[in-house]
């Protein structure tokens, strides 16, 4: 199965995004953040406390969220190449070959450890920290379920 594609920045930004939320370290901190948040402001609002807690918990609140969702997805685009070129992908029995104007690349099934699957992209994982997206604009919807079915199967 061979599929054609190029990135969107918009969507590779979404895709990014996603990314970080599956991260289990970065939600749990989001979770302390928020419930700091809100204890200093029924603390303030009670006026057990004065207002630099609430303050200082909005702040925190209000730099990682502009982290997380701005920040770091676009930091990231920036500084790869990869999502401003095309490529061309074979998902063949025993490895994936990726192809670009620059060369190619074969994975073999076993390098991957998980896939995800966000609205426009398959996420392909090596480990927890380096991925390849995969796009599914122009991908019809039985190249779609076939591709899914097949990552399934390998990476299950």
């Amino acid at each position: 199965m061979q599929y054609s594609f190029s990135y969107d920045k918009r969507k590779v930004i979404q895709a990014l995004r996603y990314h970080f939320a599956q991260k289990q370290d970065l939600r749990i901190l989001i979770v302390l953040v928020n419930v700091f948040a809100i204890v200093s402001g029924i603390l303030f609002y009670t006026k057990k406390i004065r207002p630099e807690p609430f303050l200082l918990g909005s702040l925190i609140w209000l730099v990682l969220m502009a982290s997380f969702w701005y920040f770091l997805p676009n930091t990231i685009y920036k500084r790869s190449a990869t999502f401003k070129e095309s490529f061309i992908i074979d998902f063949r029995d025993t490895d994936i070959r990726l192809e670009s104007e620059h060369g190619y690349v074969l994975w073999k099934w076993t390098q991957f450890s998980k896939f995800f699957e966000s609205p426009h992209f398959f996420h392909l994982y090596f480990d927890a920290r380096s991925f390849f997206l995969i796009p599914k604009d122009n991908m019809g919807d039985e190249m779609r379920h076939e591709l899914r079915g097949l990552l399934k199967s390998k990476l299950g």
